[in-house]
């Protein structure tokens, strides 16, 4: 599983709100959601995210093994 939560401490230290990225970068709210809820987003969002805070994209985005069962 892919797990969003660098990316909540890459914009806290970033000093970058979810405002912020909504109002003076154009990312979509839908794709807040996304994050928030570790759901897929495009390569194309990630990079965006990574050009944005100028940081590397294990800054924002992490593998977590599945635990056995819970596979989708």
């Amino acid at each position: 599983m892919i797990s969003y939560k660098p990316l909540w401490r890459t914009l806290q230290d970033k000093g970058v709100s979810q405002y912020r990225l909504i109002k003076d970068y154009g990312v979509s709210a839908g794709q807040l959601s996304r994050l928030r809820s570790n759901e897929n987003v495009s390569t194309h969002t990630l990079n965006m995210l990574c050009e944005i805070l100028d940081c590397r994209l294990e800054d924002i985005a992490e593998y977590k093994k599945d635990e056995e069962g819970s596979k989708t």
